[in-house]
């Protein structure tokens, strides 16, 4: 479908909605939930055996997308988040932490490593519609003052600058780099307290702030976003304690019975062939030894009591906006910034010092500086391949959960939507539902770059079914395109601290509709289908300014 045609569903839309929009107080608050490195099947409702009981519930009362697309890292997905286009336009064409180790991109449009001033902003949209507008937990798109999230339209924000940092305050004289990190409210910097751990404070932080607020008679944007489970792995004891023993069984078995669980939540149909393990230098479980193990098993109770420690804080709240009788009228969305994590932080990003105890005793409390490591990662993207990085569907596919205000009708509660959707998709959704135009390419006569995400709103309200679309993005010389069911894509498991930037292409095609799994390369037997996609492939390159490696061009 054209961009116009789309563009005149949506007035359309916009026209049907306009009747309960009028009056401030009735135009529904929207509350945007990220989690950090949160695989696809984690959550209680997407088949993981971790308790989510809040999450879970929203999915019951709302619905979930099987088939919601991210970026393959945090910062390229906030700042399509924020700007409702790709990445490459709007200055995170690459991370600012991968830079220093591309000279080849340093300098390039698109390439700053923070957001641009090319970028449409959210908050400062909706602020301009009327909306308080709030965040609280990781930002990651720039630690100058220029990109500060109060120059961007939020209120009211408290944020950690960087793109990871211990979930306790910071060890003082510590060399560990997430343990050096920066926080800072309303555009100024600030100390965290003794006692601070980061998903408590986040939520706690975001309630006053809508708590202050609550007598404005505005209705409210807030955008909650989790630093958990990102690594490093941290929880409180009482979590932790509630896992132990529960991975024992290691890798494999974990990863089948999420399988199984998938099926039985309707998210994957019968006979679904999920990808195999990558070829990566991590041992299987039954060739680690029984240390090994007691290690490695740790590690995902730590991952697991982040992740339920997180849901309880989601509940909270939802207690408080139940209590103050706004929860109804809130468009609330729960999602992951990329894939499950299997990097070695820890090596190569932020090595250990001498404060550093990660013994097993340690693990998951204050000074430890471990992740869980690629195959629990595995574990995390089943029933997909590869994970965080790569433009495999394990890198870019994320849980999704919607639950519409309750003036739209969203259908049988808890039922799954399919639907091909992407993180810059929530821009257009936000401004349709608050009944705001497309803005274009300027902004205030400033030239902005156009929003390229659709409305979800007629998807999510079954109004209407997803019409075929293409997508295509690209992140460390990794990259794909889709176009309905078909996907061309140039994706490999890490093979180094650092990634190979000028790794050529190495296209392989899939059948997402019989294999979302990518387990069949069908690249020999369609080769028509994958100079078409290729051709697709070159437009987005030409449309967004990606800079290919040198060995591609």
């Amino acid at each position: 479908m054209k961009k116009s045609e789309l563009l005149l569903k949506w007035c359309a839309l916009t026209l049907l909605l306009l009747p309960w929009l009028g009056h401030a107080g009735e135009r529904p608050n929207i509350l945007l939930i990220m989690a950090d490195d949160l695989g696809y099947s984690d959550l209680g409702s997407y088949g993981g055996e971790i308790a989510t009981p809040n999450l879970d519930q929203l999915a019951s009362e709302g619905l979930r997308m099987t088939s919601f697309y991210v970026a393959p890292t945090c910062s390229p997905t906030r700042s399509m988040l924020m700007s409702g286009t790709d990445n490459h336009l709007v200055g995170l064409g690459t991370m600012a932490e991968v830079l220093p180790f591309a000279p080849h991109l340093q300098g390039q449009p698109g390439y700053e490593g923070h957001i641009n001033d090319k970028a449409h902003s959210l908050p400062r949209l909706l602020a301009d519609a009327g909306y308080s507008t709030f965040m609280s937990g990781k930002w990651h798109l720039g630690t100058d003052p220029a990109q500060d999230p109060h120059r961007f339209g939020f209120d009211q924000a408290f944020v950690l600058l960087q793109g990871g940092a211990s979930h306790f305050q910071p060890l003082p004289g510590s060399s560990v780099r997430v343990e050096n990190v920066s926080y800072r409210e309303n555009g100024q910097d600030v100390e965290v307290s003794e006692d601070f751990f980061s998903t408590d404070y986040y939520t706690d932080r975001l309630i006053d702030y809508l708590k202050a607020d609550a007598d404005s008679g505005k209705p409210f944007f807030a955008w909650l976003a989790y630093t958990a489970p990102h690594w490093p792995l941290h929880a409180p004891d009482d979590y932790i304690d509630r896992y132990q023993g529960r991975y024992d069984e290691g890798y494999e078995a974990i990863r089948q019975q999420r399988l199984r669980r998938l099926e039985e939540r309707g998210l994957i149909a019968s006979g679904f062939v999920a990808a195999e393990p990558a070829q990566v230098p991590s041992r299987r479980w039954a060739e680690l030894t029984d240390e090994e193990q007691a290690i490695q098993a740790r590690k995902m109770e730590v991952y697991a009591a982040m992740v339920e420690h997180m849901d309880a804080n989601i509940g909270r709240l939802f207690d408080y906006l139940k209590g103050g009788g706004r929860y109804d009228n809130t468009l609330i969305i729960f999602v992951s910034d990329n894939g499950a994590a299997g990097e070695d932080h820890a090596r190569g990003y932020s090595p250990d010092d001498a404060l550093t105890d990660n013994s097993l005793s340690n693990i998951g409390r204050r000074g430890s500086n471990v992740n869980y490591g690629y195959r629990w990662a595995e574990v995390g993207a089943t029933p997909f391949s590869l994970v965080k990085g790569t433009t495999a569907e394990g890198g870019i596919s994320s849980p999704a959960i919607v639950r519409l205000p309750a003036s739209l009708n969203q259908g049988e509660p808890g039922r799954v939507v399919e639907a091909v959707a992407r993180v810059d998709d929530l821009l257009p959704t936000f401004l349709a539902l608050v009944g705001i135009a497309d803005p274009g390419n300027l902004y205030q006569g400033q030239p902005r770059a156009p929003i390229t995400g659709i409305s979800l709103l007629p998807v999510w309200t079954g109004s209407s079914h997803a019409e075929s679309r293409v997508l295509a993005g690209e992140m460390f010389a990794q990259a794909y395109v889709r176009a309905g069911d078909w996907k061309l894509r140039s994706a490999h498991a890490p093979d180094g601290r650092v990634p190979d930037l000028n790794r050529p292409y190495q296209w392989q095609l899939f059948n997402l509709a019989e294999d979302r799994g990518e387990t069949h390369d069908l690249a020999g037997q369609y080769p028509l289908k994958v100079k078409e996609l290729e051709q697709l492939w070159r437009q987005h390159v030409d449309r967004v300014g990606i800079v290919e490696p040198e060995v591609q061009r």
